[in-house]
């Protein structure tokens, strides 16, 4: 789960035009989970999607797997 904190902060940085535009009736904390909401949505189906992916659909290729780690210690 995103920090609406965060968020609301990430959001008011990169374009203080939403919410000085934003149309009457949606507050800012509506907006941001909103937002949210549609972001922790799709992040949900990219992981899935790369858990098939780096897990090979359940048949995992261990050998590619330990040079994932060893490439990522070295990093």
């Amino acid at each position: 789960m995103l920090d609406r904190a965060v968020v609301s902060e990430f959001l008011k940085e990169e374009s203080k035009a939403i919410f000085k535009n934003k149309p009457k009736g949606i507050s800012e904390k509506i907006l941001v989970e909103t937002f949210c909401r549609y972001i922790e949505a799709d992040y949900y189906e990219w992981l899935k999607d790369n858990f098939k992916s780096f897990f090979n659909y359940g048949s995992p290729d261990w050998n590619w797997i330990k040079d994932r780690i060893e490439h990522y210690k070295s990093n």
